[in-house]
Parts: C-alpha cells; sequence; structure tokens
C-alpha cells in the first residue's frame, strides 16, 4: 500500500484560490500533482474546513473536483492525545463521510506529554478497528531520536507509510537532512515505506531556493521513494514562493492517475453548477429520463440540467453515497443540500457507449 507521484499538503481551503475547488484541481493538474492532502480535523472537536455557521463542508467539492481530473483526495488530521478515543472518533467519522482515499496523523509537540504512548496505542487500536482497508501514515518530525518522548512505534506499528517533515529550515542541505532522516528512523521499530515532505515556504529571513528543491525531489527519487510530498499548497501559491512551485511544477516525475468513473466524473460536474461541462459526459443522441419525462439529444440534456441547477437544486452541494455495477451499466446513489431543499435518496441508473453517458435514468425527491 503506498502512493506515487507529487503532492501537496493543503491546510485552509477557503484561502486558497478564493476556496474554489474548480480551480485548486485545474492548478493542480497544471502541476503535475497526483494527490492532495486536506485537513479534515484537529484534535477531537474540530471539524476542519467545515463552516459550522453555514452548515458547508469545504471537502467534499474539492474532493470530487480532484477527482474528476484523476488527483487523490487524502485527508490528514492534527492530533494531541489529551483525547485519543474522541480523537479517533472523529477521525473515523470525517473518513468515512468524506471517502478520501488515505489518511494522515500529524503527531507533534503535544504528543512529548508523559504518559502518551498508552493514548497513541489508544487512538490505532480504535482507528484501525475502524477503518481496516484504509491507506494510514504517519507526519512527524524528521529526526525522531531527538524526540524520544513521541511515541513512534505506537504510530508506526499501525500505519502503512511514514512521511516525515523533513524541513531543512535555517539550512541548505536537503540531501544530508534526508539521509539522516532515514537513518533515524530506521532505528524505530517498525520500519515503514517512506515519503519525505519537503518545505514549499518561507520562514522570517529563510526559504528554500528553486535548486535546493529539485536535489530534494532528486535525492528523494535516488533513494526509492515512491512519492513526494511539500508543505505547502496554501504557501507555495504566494508570489514569494513562484521560483519552488514552478520547480515543483515542472519536476517530471510520472505517475498512474485514477481513472475517475462515470459516477464521480457526473458528481464532481453537479458541484460545478455547469449545465455545459456536465452534458460533455453524454452522447449526442443520449436520453435522459425521470419519472415525469424522457428527453432525448444533448441539447435537450443541456437545458434540463440548466433548469436544474437554476430552479430545482440552486446552489446545491451533491454527494456520492454509494455505486455499484460495471462494463458498461452503473447504478449510484447520491445526496444533495440545496437552497431549495435536501435530497437524500437520488438514486441513478446509467448506460454508457464508448464511455459516453447514452441512457441516464434519475430519481429523487427534494424535501423542504
Amino acid at each position: 500500500m503506498t502512493i506515487k507521484g507529487k503532492g501537496y499538503f493543503l491546510w485552509k481551503i477557503p484561502q486558497v484560490l478564493g476556496g474554489d475547488p474548480v480551480a485548486i484541481a485545474e492548478k493542480a493538474v497544471e502541476a503535475g500533482l497526483s494527490h492532495i492532502l486536506i485537513k479534515i480535523a484537529d484534535g477531537a472537536d474540530w471539524i476542519y474546513n467545515y463552516d459550522e455557521e453555514e452548515d458547508i463542508d469545504y471537502v467534499t467539492p474539492l474532493r470530487n473536483a480532484l477527482r474528476d481530473v484523476g488527483i487523490q483526495p487524502w485527508g490528514w488530521h492534527y492530533v494531541r492525545g489529551d483525547d485519543p478515543i474522541g480523537e479517533a472518533s472523529l477521525a473515523i467519522s470525517r473518513m468515512q463521510t468524506l471517502d478520501l482515499d488515505g489518511y494522515v496523523i500529524d503527531a507533534e509537540r503535544e504528543y512529548k506529554d508523559s504518559g502518551k504512548n498508552q493514548a497513541a496505542k489508544i487512538f490505532m487500536d480504535e482507528l484501525r478497528r475502524e477503518l481496516p482497508k484504509t491507506i494510514i501514515a504517519l507526519s512527524s518530525y524528521r529526526y525522531p531520536l531527538q524526540h524520544p518522548q513521541i511515541p513512534f512505534s505506537e504510530f508506526l506499528e499501525k500505519c502503512d507509510l511514514n512521511m516525515p517533515q523533513v524541513y531543512y529550515e535555517q539550512a541548505h542541505n536537503p540531501e544530508q537532512q534526508i539521509e539522516r532522516c532515514i537513518e533515524q528512523y530506521s532505528q524505530i521499530d517498525p520500519v515503514r515505506p517512506m515519503i519525505s515532505t519537503g518545505p514549499a515556504y518561507s520562514n522570517n529571513d529563510w526559504r528554500p531556493s528553486a535548486y535546493e528543491t529539485n536535489r530534494f525531489m532528486d535525492k528523494v527519487r535516488e533513494l526509492g521513494q515512491t512519492a513526494v510530498n511539500f508543505w505547502s499548497f496554501d504557501y507555495a501559491l504566494r508570489k514569494e514562493m513562484s521560483d519552488v512551485w514552478g520547480a515543483i511544477a515542472a519536476y517530471d516525475w510520472p505517475y498512474d492517475p485514477p481513472q475517475p468513473d462515470v459516477a464521480e466524473k457526473l458528481i464532481g460536474r453537479l458541484n460545478q453548477k455547469d449545465n455545459l461541462h456536465v452534458a460533455e459526459l453524454y452522447h449526442e443522441n443520449a436520453a435522459h429520463v425521470t419519472g415525469a419525462r424522457t428527453v432525448i439529444g444533448i441539447d435537450a440534456v443541456r437545458e434540463w440540467y440548466s433548469v436544474f441547477f437554476t430552479q430545482l437544486l440552486p446552489n446545491a452541494t451533491f454527494e456520492l453515497t454509494g455505486k455499484s455495477g460495471s462494463g458498461n451499466s452503473r447504478h449510484f446513489t447520491w445526496t444533495a443540500i440545496s437552497d431549495n431543499g435536501v435530497v437524500s435518496d437520488g438514486n441513478d441508473t446509467v448506460g454508457l457507449r464508448e464511455g459516453y453517458i447514452q441512457y441516464h435514468y434519475t430519481y429523487f425527491t427534494i424535501d423542504e
């Protein structure tokens, strides 16, 4: 279980490109990314990238937009260990609700407090019990022997990957720091496959150069790591980091992107609320069927989605809740929250021809 290619940690969705999920996905494609790790939780109570007042979860539309372009969405969670059961419950809830491709534990200074070894064990046992098939990674300090209080072994025992934060702040020797990081983690049992995270930010007068960033990626690949991460998407887009962003974007790291299925593509485009973009998934003579009527042809499909977005479910957020089928037939379920009401029973069947939708039956009711 691993990950391939280039990726970024992303901290605050609303502060990146205006929070526009499509713009973020397009920027990620331009940079040749294979994955983005999105903050989904903090501690035991804080649902991250979620607006409680407006009841808006910013992760869901970004997840859909990323999957629509073949980029894997992961989640990361800053944990403290004061309430390991609560933190595990929040992690499980978020991962099950969001259906992300992997989960990253960010454990730092709070886990240096006494008694945290047992907290880490409780947290990981609960996490693995409820998420047995999820890829789980640890993100923590680059030099574990300098932080002996942190229960690295308890975390790594039930992790699949190790994503150390190799932030060579106030220095310019990425190769040596990666090697030292690997050497120290080799003394921690168990040893897990490593995916290094490098710096794409500035701190006071220090910043990595584009040259150092390329050297960092060269060294990671030389050591056989299948992927590389950077902290963070938020910072790297700042004007003063443009050369580092450009270096990462230009770096050739081939990977086999997962191909989103028609259900993910359709839900992703519904969240973009563009009837023309949605209609591109259909054949020219496609049939779109509801309990009330059937329309034939791409123009009629475009018109139906125009009404769908403006009158039936204005400003809606859609979520894929289940899917089945193979070959040229798919069945999937979905929900939506809109200004006009809530859909909890979306139930669709599509037939494909040459990869495009030839037939689409949709059923849903809107509850105010």
